[in-house]
């Protein structure tokens, strides 16, 4: 539904919505619209002086940063009562995988590709959030982000995006709710609105150059969609693209957005990107830079003063219009009048904290086991015997470190609601099972060796090895970006150190990021990459360490085999001179006159080949299926027709397991080169052992379109081809003609 059909549903009618805008700001002061415009960071113990005076003389339309109740409750009395129109506040809040109860970082959340779960779980962080008065939230980050080095992928949902486009929408859902004038829903947020993931080197708040048609088939259908499901608000980028820092980009905010998208919400800078249009050099002070925002439609202004102190001085000056501080303040009303702040929801009782949190515990474990995504099972190492193991080794700085697992993002985290993996690989074995711990680095950064033979005594009385490594928290997120993604500190050499043992050696990641794991996959039987997991990480790696469920997770994000090969993704071009072979060669053994006749003269690395180490959907589990039958109505698909195209899967394993079949399309020949391959759809089934399923799916001429040459959007005629499969890199193939009618 667009934004338009979710006001119409939730308060009433838009018209009577408008007439309701049209009055209030009719009656505003200019201190009063601009004040509309003003969020302020609300964090202390109490309400400042300051912070009364300025909301009783209606200067601040929102505060973010405060969670206590009875503050937040202070807050909306005092603009409500106390104020001369009594506008309600808006209560911003980063949520961005879970409150108090925390669900793995997005990426991980990813990993699921189970659209339903990651609805369940924005939902039950909205209501904890809600709970504490929060009613916006900075959710969901759907920059398509293809570079691991980025501390923000963490927070992204991967390189792809139809994928991320279709978990974003289930993320807005879930924080939006039903109807988002309940006390229990909370306002969504897109950001960061566009092309901040194409960072580049992977470093934060860096340039970002993305041609037209790379942003619009790449980095804007996410945002899109999000429109589409009804998402109250957009955050604009930090970074500059092409030369325009977002936060000035008329052409996003007011072309792509309002005229072409018809967003009816309002847009909120990021954190001080407006007096950092200044910093970019686009701007000499923060007066011009609040003439650079207002003209290319940034609504509010979180945290910084550059609107409340200029605005009044531009609008003297005829700089700027009262009708576009206007529309600016009617955005902003029509999200609060939505919300149903003006009316009963301030008088409706939250949830309290303990009746949401038993479901969101059952929500987060069932999302983090979903999530985790098996790389590597060699000889059927896993799952592991519990029956028949007398003893386990549970090493490593990560296998009982409550608030690292929760990952970053997490203000309102709570790591003493944290399961370990220690504390439920302990629960499970019982006096039935030896469970043998041992720390061996300090932390995950660690050079230090001398708890290595703490490690070597206890993996020494074991039957097995489960190793917990990866990267702290602090690692990723923002501003926290790597240029080495290798496994930090001495980790490598511990699971060197474990190797020489000779015993079943699993190793278990958690990470904000992938890493490259090239220098450590033949030292270890098994893989799994766990991302931080969240509250409930330990039941739910126990579980499929042990079997109790098995594996489903897919990557949302392809793994490189070293740094140098960033960035890889599944969808990339073709080339002219596409690769033909993964040859990897040493360069010292190369003669520099043999290579255009020994390897050819193709897109690849010497020294890394072209493939990734773990393409884009891969995932393993405890059983095989087997893909057949593909079958297609028609070879032909005409203007206002649809293609079913389908394919049986079989599991031939003794487990029960789930697998997610995902359809891949390629346009051969476009009047801009097209992608190799593109996802088009994904169904996630489970399949009892023996059982055999038809997935079908319905492909129209809408889902064939992009952004053209002409700048248009359109289906052109030709050839395509299309898989059904497992993976990026394994499905069934078949091709069908595009023939407008």
């Amino acid at each position: 539904m667009s934004d338009h059909q979710l006001v119409t549903r939730q308060a009433g009618e838009p018209d009577a919505i408008e007439n309701r805008i049209a009055a209030l700001v009719q009656e505003m002061s200019l201190e009063e619209k601009i004040g509309q415009l003003r969020q302020v960071d609300a964090t202390g113990d109490s309400i400042s002086d300051y912070l009364r005076r300025e909301i009783t003389a209606g200067r601040i339309g929102s505060v973010i940063n405060q969670i206590n109740p009875a503050l937040v409750k202070e807050l909306q009395d005092i603009a409500v009562h106390q104020s001369r129109l009594g506008i309600p506040l808006l209560i911003g809040r980063d949520v961005i995988h879970g409150f108090n109860t925390v669900a793995p970082i997005p990426l991980g959340q990813a990993a699921s590709w189970n659209a339903e779960l990651v609805r369940d779980a924005a939902r039950c962080a909205g209501l904890e959030a809600s709970a504490c008065g929060v009613n916006w939230t900075f959710a969901p980050m759907i920059d398509i982000s293809r570079d691991p080095r980025w501390g923000r992928i963490a927070e992204s949902l991967g390189e792809d995006p139809y994928l991320t486009a279709e978990l974003g929408a289930a993320m807005i859902e879930g924080f939006q709710g039903d109807d988002l004038t309940e006390a229990s829903s909370i306002a969504a947020c897109a950001k960061h609105f566009a092309g901040y993931g194409a960072s580049e080197s992977g470093r934060d708040y860096n340039t970002t150059n993305i041609p037209e048609n790379e942003l619009r088939n790449i980095y804007l259908p996410p945002f899109e969609k999000a429109v589409e499901a009804g998402v109250a608000t957009f955050m604009s980028s930090f970074s500059d693209i092409d030369g325009v820092p977002a936060t000035a980009s008329g052409f996003l905010m007011r072309q792509v957005l309002r005229d072409e998208w018809n967003f009816s919400g309002f847009v909120v800078s990021d954190w001080n990107s407006i007096g950092q249009l200044s910093v970019h050099g686009l701007t000499e002070n923060d007066r011009e830079a609040a003439f650079q925002a207002c003209t290319a439609g940034i609504d509010m202004e979180m945290a910084s003063n550059a609107y409340i102190d200029n605005l009044a001085d531009l609008v003297a000056e005829g700089r700027i219009t009262i009708a576009t501080v206007d529309e600016m303040v009617s955005n902003i009303l029509r999200i609060k009048f939505s919300m149903g702040l003006f009316d009963e929801r301030l008088a409706q009782a939250p949830a309290k904290l303990e009746t949401i949190q038993s479901n969101a515990f059952e929500v987060a474990r069932k999302l983090a086991t979903e999530s985790v995504v098996l790389l590597k099972n060699d000889h059927g190492v896993l799952p592991l015997d519990g029956t028949a193991l007398k003893s386990i080794a549970v090493i490593g700085p990560m296998a009982d470190a409550p608030y690292e697992q929760l990952g970053t993002w997490v203000f309102d985290g709570d790591p003493d609601l944290s399961v370990t993996p220690l504390q439920a690989i302990r629960a499970f074995a019982g006096d039935n099972i030896n469970v043998h711990f041992a720390q061996a680095m300090p932390s995950t950064r660690s050079r230090a060796t001398d708890g290595f033979d703490d490690a070597i005594a206890a993996a020494s009385n074991s039957d097995a090895i489960a190793l917990f490594l990866g990267e702290e928290a602090i690692l990723s997120g923002e501003a926290h970006s790597r240029a080495d993604i290798s496994l930090p500190g001495n980790q490598a050499e511990l699971i060197r150190t474990m190797r020489t043992l000779n015993k079943p050696l699993i190793l278990v990641v958690l990470a904000g990021r992938p890493l490259t794991l090239g220098d450590v996959l033949n030292d270890v039987d098994a893989v799994f990459y766990a991302w931080h997991p969240g509250t409930m990480a330990g039941p739910a790696i126990c579980d499929l360490l042990f079997g109790a469920a098995a594996p489903s997770g897919k990557l949302p994000v392809t793994f490189p085999k070293v740094v140098g090969q960033i960035p890889t993704y599944y969808n990339h071009k073709n080339t002219g001179r596409p690769p033909e072979s993964d040859t990897v060669i040493h360069i010292d053994d190369i003669e520099i006159g043999a290579r255009q006749t020994s390897l050819g003269m193709t897109a690849f690395h010497l020294d890394a080949g072209y493939k990734p180490q773990f393409p884009f959907g891969f995932g393993l589990t405890y059983t095989d299926f087997a893909y057949s039958d593909l079958t297609q109505n028609s070879h032909e698909l005409r203007s206002g027709e649809a293609l079913r195209l389908s394919a049986k899967v079989q599991n031939c394993g003794a487990r029960a397991a789930s697998e997610t079949v995902q359809l891949y399309v390629r346009d051969l020949v476009g009047s801009i080169t097209r992608p190799v391959k593109e996802l088009k759809g994904f169904q996630k089934i489970y399949l009892e052992p023996g059982e055999i399923r038809e997935v079908a799916f319905t492909l129209d001429t809408d889902d064939l379109k992009f952004f053209r040459r002409d700048k248009t959007y359109g289906a052109e005629p030709g050839e395509f081809h299309f898989w059904i499969g497992r993976s990026s890199e394994d499905g069934l193939f078949s091709r069908f003609w595009f023939k407008p009618a």
